[in-house]
C-alpha cells in the first residue's frame, strides 16, 4: 500500500500547490476571511482525521464552561441534513453527526451546532438569547473564511504532520506551512510515559515559530464501561466483540491488549453510517465494546443490554496548569 501511494506523489504536490495556493490568497486578502470581536478558538489539525479532536474539544468545555457561555459548531460530518441546527439532544447521529450529539448529551446545556458554512453558523449562535460568549469550531482549521481568535492544532505522536506528505500519497489536508495559524500545538495520544529527551526530538521536527506553545497530551481510559445507564469493569468480561468506526483505533487495541482481556475486532471506516446488514450481524454478538461516537450510531438500533463503550478522556502531560491557564488567557484576551 505504501509503494502504491508514492506513485501518487506527483497528484500530492500538486494538490498541494493548489492548497498553498489558496491558503496564501487568504493571507494577501485576495479572498475574504471574517474576523470576530468575540472568543472564536478553532481545535483542528493538518491530517485526515485520529488526533483527538473530540476529547479537546470535550477538556476545553470543562476548562471554560463554568466562566463562560460556551457553544460548539461542527460541520456535522457525514451527516443526513444540511445547513445550521441546534441540537436538542434526541437526534441520531445520521442527523446531526456522531460527535455533536455525543457532546450533546455530555453536555446537557452546552450549546452545540452544526453548520457546513461556519460564517453562517456564527451568525446563527450569535442571534440566541443568551447568546454564546465564546464559541469552539470543531475540525475548522483549513475553514479559512473564518478567521478565529486563536487556534488549538493537533498532531498525533508517531504521525506527526512534519513526517506526513499530502493527499493522496499522504494524510496531509494541508501544506505543513499551515500550522504557522495557531497559537498552540499539542501532540496527542503520546505514551503516559514520554521522555523529555523525546519531547525534545519532536519539538525540534516540528519547527515551531517563537509565539508558538508545544504540549503533550495522552488518553485516559475509565475504569469501566458504560451503556449510559449501567457501569461494568473490563476485568469482569469474557470475550467481545470490539466495533471500531474512528479513524486509528491503534491506541484502544493497545489498552485492551494490555488488559488481557480477549475480544474479535470488527473494523469500519471513521464515521460510519452502519448498514441493516451490518446491524444484523452485530445484533448476533453476545456483547460489543466499542467508542463513545461509535455508541452514539450504534445505541438506537442495537440493545443496551449488550452494547457499552469504553469513555476517554484528554490529559496534558506534565504542564496542564500552563497550557490551562495560556487557553483561558487567549479567551479573556479576545473579550
Amino acid at each position: 500500500m505504501r509503494k502504491f501511494r508514492k506513485l501518487l506523489l506527483p497528484f500530492a504536490w500538486l494538490y498541494g500547490w493548489i492548497v498553498w495556493l489558496r491558503n496564501k490568497c487568504f493571507d494577501w486578502g485576495w479572498l475574504s476571511s471574517k474576523k470576530y470581536d468575540f472568543p472564536v478558538v478553532c481545535v483542528g489539525n493538518l491530517s485526515v482525521g485520529g488526533t483527538g479532536k473530540s476529547p479537546m474539544i470535550e477538556y476545553l468545555v470543562s476548562l471554560l464552561g463554568d466562566n463562560n457561555d460556551l457553544a460548539t459548531l461542527s460541520r456535522g460530518y457525514k451527516r443526513k441534513t444540511t445547513g445550521f441546527y441546534l441540537l436538542k439532544g434526541d437526534e441520531t447521529a445520521a442527523q446531526v453527526g456522531d460527535e455533536p450529539l455525543q457532546f450533546k448529551i455530555k453536555y446537557p446545556q452546552l450549546s452545540v451546532a452544526v453548520c457546513e458554512n461556519r460564517q453562517e453558523g456564527i451568525a446563527h449562535l450569535r442571534k440566541m438569547h443568551p447568546r454564546p460568549e465564546v464559541i469552539l469550531l470543531d475540525d475548522a482549521f483549513q475553514h479559512r473564511r473564518v478567521n478565529p481568535g486563536g487556534s488549538i492544532l493537533l498532531t498525533a505522536y508517531g504521525s506527526l504532520y512534519a513526517d506526513d506528505v499530502m493527499l493522496p500519497a499522504g494524510n496531509l489536508r494541508e501544506p505543513v506551512s499551515g500550522a504557522q495559524r495557531a497559537q498552540i500545538v499539542v501532540v496527542s495520544k503520546c505514551p503516559i510515559d514520554i521522555s523529555d529527551k523525546e519531547k525534545q526530538h519532536i519539538q525540534h521536527q516540528l519547527q515551531l515559530r517563537p509565539f508558538q506553545s508545544l504540549y503533550f497530551s495522552t488518553i485516559r481510559y475509565a475504569d469501566f464501561l458504560t451503556n449510559g445507564q449501567q457501569k461494568l469493569r473490563l476485568e469482569d468480561l469474557d470475550e467481545f466483540c470490539l466495533v471500531t468506526g474512528i479513524a486509528k483505533p491503534g491506541p484502544l487495541l493497545n489498552y485492551l491488549d494490555n488488559n488481557n482481556v480477549g475480544f474479535v475486532h470488527r473494523k469500519f471506516p471513521d464515521h460510519h453510517h452502519f448498514t441493516e446488514k451490518e446491524i444484523k450481524e452485530l445484533k448476533k454478538e453476545t456483547f460489543i465494546l466499542t467508542t463513545e461516537k461509535d455508541f452514539m450510531r450504534l445505541k438506537d438500533k442495537i440493545s443496551l443490554e449488550k452494547l457499552y463503550y469504553l469513555p476517554i478522556r484528554q490529559e496534558i502531560l506534565g504542564e496542564q496548569k500552563a497550557f490551562d491557564q495560556e487557553v483561558v488567557n487567549l479567551v479573556e484576551n479576545l473579550k
